[in-house]
Parts: structure tokens; C-alpha cells; sequence
């Protein structure tokens, strides 16, 4: 199985209802068994935030040593980003993952993820402390 066609597969399992433990071996055979228990651990430890406001919404994950904004749906080819550096590093060429997007698929797909909703007042100070 070639790189695009494992990509195309963990699309589709990511955009099932539900997790099992079969679809968690097949996610594990593509992105590999360490990609997957870390993001598995940042779920089980509520680190997954979305930050909802009623123009925008992006997600914060706390990471061991630092934290990171996620923003998926994105209007262009690569439709995630992470501000992590192991994303920065990432192959330009080929699909972008890391632990950070992959707990925000999952966490969306099993409904681990903490909402927090916010006003825009609210959400401009988060963006700009976390920006500047």
C-alpha cells in the first residue's frame, strides 16, 4: 500500500462515528504505534480544548512541555495545522500529521474533546497573549 493510498484509509476511519479497536490497529499500522498512544494519552488527560467563538474556532492542546493550536478545515491543500515543531519538520511532500491533529480527529470522532465556548471579545486577548 503507497503513502497516499494509507493516507486515504486513515481519512476514511478518522471520519467514521466511532473508534474500535480495529480501527485503532489500522490507524496504528499507518502512523505507527508512538504517534498514536500520544495522542491517545493528551485524550485521556483532557488537553484537548476547543475554543469556540461565534466567528472562528480553533483547538489548543496541551502538550507535555509546551502547548499548541490546532486549526483544521482549512481552505487550502493541506487542510490541518499544528504550531508544534514536529509539524514544522514534517516532509512538505506528504500528508501532514502529528499528535497534536491526530487528538483533535479523535477527540472529535469520540466526543473527548472540553468545549469552551467564548465571545470574540473574549477570544481576541487568547489569540493575541498566544501570538505576539
Amino acid at each position: 500500500m503507497n503513502l497516499l493510498s494509507q493516507y486515504a484509509t486513515a481519512a476514511s476511519i478518522l471520519s467514521t462515528p466511532s473508534l474500535t479497536e480495529g480501527t485503532l490497529s489500522s490507524l496504528e499500522q499507518i502512523f505507527g504505534h508512538t504517534l498514536i498512544l500520544g495522542a491517545l494519552d493528551l485524550l485521556d488527560r483532557s488537553n484537548v480544548l476547543k475554543y469556540n467563538a461565534p466567528a472562528r474556532h480553533y483547538y489548543h492542546v496541551f502538550g507535555s512541555t509546551s502547548s499548541y493550536q490546532v486549526f483544521l478545515d482549512l481552505p487550502s491543500p493541506q487542510s490541518a495545522y499544528c504550531t508544534c515543531p514536529a509539524f514544522a519538520y514534517l516532509i512538505p511532500e506528504s500528508p501532514h500529521m502529528c499528535k497534536h491533529v491526530l487528538a483533535v480527529l479523535l477527540g472529535r470522532q469520540i466526543g473527548r474533546i472540553v468545549d469552551r465556548p467564548l465571545t470574540n471579545e473574549e477570544l481576541a486577548p487568547i489569540l493575541l497573549q498566544e501570538y505576539s
